[in-house]
């Protein structure tokens, strides 16, 4: 699927089995996922705008990625640089996801633990991000966009898995036995964490004063690289393509309460998202790898904004006089934004991995992704802020069509600076 012949004969060591396997679970974690959306909204009782607050806020640990690889590249943690971190955030997340099944009705607490939770998948995200930028040191384009694939099908495929349990549990079980169920995952990174391959490191050998000169070579080198312009341009460029507001929670809160979708049909539709990621990947992979960087990602833009405005049909009900049912157009709407979703970030990923220099992989590589991470908080925020403006709540969308229209006209914005991308990706 993903041009294994190379990868397999070259790559595909017992280390590289746990580094996937760890991608793997974090997919296989999105079993919660439904679950939290409905544990705020119906057991919380948010409104759409107070819950896209609350996912801003959550993902804050995602933007301080950074953070998280300087400590894993410069700090060791009993000995190690990798393996104890990702022990580590087994740990908190097994812990955390426990937790929030003891809830109440406390807005506060519940914000703190689903934000340690993110603290959890944030820390073993970098750490497992960072192995594999080492390993595609030197590597050619080719092999490194084949890593990066390999990496998010192991996501995809984790949630497909997951993705149809997901609804159905919530039809049979409460939110906090799913959360409970949720809490058994983060071990089994612990476990993979025992196969990565590292050496040991003597924390005492060169003192302190080494470890200072080489903290402040490490922020040299990062300043270094983000003053490219072939780095620093494309990275704002993306930056601005994912802030732009989103409508995520209003949708979340239309089709359960207006449309009055089921928990068990959100599984599916999240099985059929899963599904269409991997034919994205394996688009990617098979049809577009040679294709200009910019040229994938402007068409990626105007076709997300051409298809996000077909969300009127559905919010207008326009769709029903047409003969087509409030649930195959969900899907089909679905299917297609996830494999161009999938297809457009890649090449992001791929150039990212390309630029980390050796020694700082974690720090940098997390820096990028955090930036991207924080545009996203933006989006939600953004989202929130219009949600509110316009007087949408969780039973009034009179206006969610002026939402989408805004939301989806902002995305073609970046286009106006679309040579700030590079043409190709340099090996």
């Amino acid at each position: 699927m993903f041009s294994k012949k190379n990868i397999i004969k070259n790559d595909l060591t017992l280390e590289l089995i746990a580094i996937l396997s760890i991608y793997f679970i974090q997919g296989i974690m999105n079993l919660a996922r439904l679950a939290i959306s409905f544990f705020l909204k119906d057991y919380l009782f948010l409104n759409p705008s107070q819950m896209s607050l609350i996912i801003g806020i959550s993902t804050i640990p995602w933007v301080i990625k950074p953070l998280f690889g300087f400590f894993s590249d410069n700090f060791p943690l009993f000995n190690y640089r990798r393996r104890s971190y990702l022990i580590f955030s087994g740990l908190l997340g097994s812990l955390s996801w426990n937790l929030l099944a003891t809830v109440k009705s406390n807005i506060l607490l519940a914000t703190m633990i689903i934000t340690l939770i993110s603290v959890s998948t944030a820390i073993a995200d970098v750490i497992v991000d960072s192995l594999i930028v080492e390993k595609a040191q030197d590597k050619s384009l080719e092999k490194v966009a084949e890593l990066q694939s390999l990496t998010w099908g192991a996501v995809a495929f984790g949630s497909l898995i997951t993705s149809y349990l997901s609804g159905w549990l919530l039809e049979e079980f409460s939110g906090k036995t799913i959360f409970r169920i949720t809490s058994f995952f983060p071990f089994f990174i612990c476990i993979m964490a025992l196969l990565i391959v590292e050496k040991k490191i003597n924390n005492d050998v060169n003192g302190v004063q080494y470890s200072s000169c080489l903290i402040k070579q490490h922020i040299n080198q990062i300043l270094k690289v983000i003053r490219q312009k072939s780095i620093l341009l494309p990275t704002l460029f993306i930056c601005f393509w994912q802030s732009t507001p989103n409508t995520e929670s209003v949708f979340f809160y239309f089709i359960t309460n207006e449309l009055e979708f089921k928990a068990e049909f959100l599984g599916r539709i999240r099985l059929v998202t899963s599904v269409a990621a991997l034919l994205g990947i394996f688009i990617y992979q098979k049809l577009l790898i040679n294709i200009s960087f910019r040229k994938i990602l402007k068409y990626s833009i105007i076709t997300s904004s051409i298809l996000g405005m077909s969300m009127l049909l559905l919010v207008t009900h326009l769709n029903r006089k047409l003969g087509i049912n409030d649930y195959w157009f969900t899907l089909g709407d679905n299917i297609v934004e996830a494999a161009i979703g999938k297809i457009a970030f890649i090449p992001v990923l791929t150039l990212s991995t390309k630029i980390c220099p050796k020694g700082i992989e974690a720090t940098l590589f997390a820096l990028l992704m955090s930036l991207i991470n924080f545009s996203g908080i933006l989006s939600n925020e953004l989202g929130a802020f219009l949600t509110y403006i316009l007087g949408i709540t969780d039973i009034n969308f009179d206006k969610f069509w002026i939402l989408i229209i805004l939301a989806n006209l902002s995305t073609l914005l970046p286009l106006l600076i679309i040579n700030w991308l590079p043409d190709e990706i340099k090996s």
